[in-house]
């Protein structure tokens, strides 16, 4: 045999050993789970994983509105199990985005309290399937102070000179303005809405950041001295930081409960049920809510919780700071105009 024919022979026998190696390493079952920075402890994707042999391919998002805007336009199957508002699981199902759950596999479903199911949104829960909630509330600094705030307009006192971090949601911070000048939270109304956009350019001078991914971090280490972020992230901050504390804004707060969904097209349905209903186990969910400390609707998982989450006004919020809270409904054409006062207040 010459030495071009063996050459040639060993380069053949290289590239099946690399195409079978290849194969061997892609056989191995996986889905696709795109979800909020932060809100999902990896511990649990390994751990559902060490039990089933499937992976979880983690993708983050730091927007709602980027959620939305990435599962519509990515092609069907990019993803299995897709975390999403209340208002987005009401666009995604009627956009066809989404697939219907098949409950018989999720029969950890029955762990879920059921004050959280049939909402507005998915009156049978035949898309979406709670998973964690919370508020946008206020927190501050007491060393860096010298008047703790109380309501949204204390955000535009001159001692919160580029001082102010808060979540990147432009449907959060306008509607907080709206809400503090009378409006609704939701308001359309062109002429109400100037209002609240001369207002809202009124606080560009305060703001130090706006950042969803970890708004606490800001908090924590004195960068910022007032935050209007997610409760979650104001509870791990007061645990770092003890000269933090959290205010309930006197004009309410905005209220979310997030779930999960199987986006449509997934290649792998029934695995992404079996991690939701992984998800739904009482230790698995504890877990989460130790990491996370958002409110949990698992109520399996909240009767392991200790006291001290469950004393806990961030982490467990009370009933009567929920029945102030305002929720995100779709604002038809007047998205544009929200969408169009953001842009101007991020410039």
């Amino acid at each position: 045999m010459t030495k071009r024919k063996i050459a040639a022979l060993v380069l053949a026998l290289t590239m099946v050993l690399g195409v079978t190696a290849g194969c061997s390493g892609s056989s191995k079952k996986s889905i696709n789970l795109f979800i909020w920075t932060e809100y999902m402890p990896q511990s649990v994707l390994d751990g559902f994983e060490k039990e089933t042999g499937v992976k979880v391919n983690i993708t983050t998002f730091s927007s709602i509105a980027d959620m939305y805007a990435k599962v519509k336009s990515s092609p069907a199957g990019t993803y299995d199990v897709v975390d999403s508002a209340e208002i987005y699981v009401d666009k995604m199902s009627k956009e066809g985005l989404l697939e219907k759950i098949n409950y018989k596999n999720v029969p950890n479903m029955k762990n879920i309290d059921p004050s959280y199911l049939a909402p507005w949104y998915d009156p049978d829960n035949t898309y979406s399937i709670p998973y964690l909630g919370g508020v946008v509330a206020m927190c501050y600094n007491k060393s860096l102070v010298t008047k703790a705030p109380t309501s949204y307009a204390d955000l535009f006192d001159p001692q919160y000179k580029d001082s102010l971090v808060m979540v990147d949601d432009y449907r959060v911070i306008i509607g907080s303005i709206n809400e503090m000048l009378g409006f609704d939270y939701n308001e359309t109304d062109p002429d109400k809405l100037a209002q609240t956009e001369a207002k809202l350019m009124e606080l560009k001078p305060n703001i130090r950041l706006l950042d969803s991914d970890s708004p606490k971090t800001a908090m924590i280490n004195g960068e910022a001295k007032v935050g209007l972020i997610y409760s979650a992230e104001i509870a791990i901050a007061m645990e770092e930081n003890p000269d933090i504390q959290v205010v309930f804004p006197a004009e309410g707060q905005y209220l979310f409960l997030d779930s999960l969904c199987v986006a449509k097209g997934s290649k792998n349905q029934a695995l992404a049920e079996k991690f939701i209903n992984y998800v739904l186990d009482p230790q698995v969910s504890k877990t989460i809510s130790e990491a996370f400390p958002y409110s949990n609707p698992n109520a399996a998982a909240m009767a392991l919780m200790d006291d001290a989450y469950k004393n806990n006004p961030v982490k467990n919020i009370a009933s009567d700071v929920i029945a102030r809270g305002f929720i995100t409904k779709d604002l038809g054409s007047a998205t544009e105009t929200y969408n169009d006062i953001w842009t101007k207040f991020t410039e």
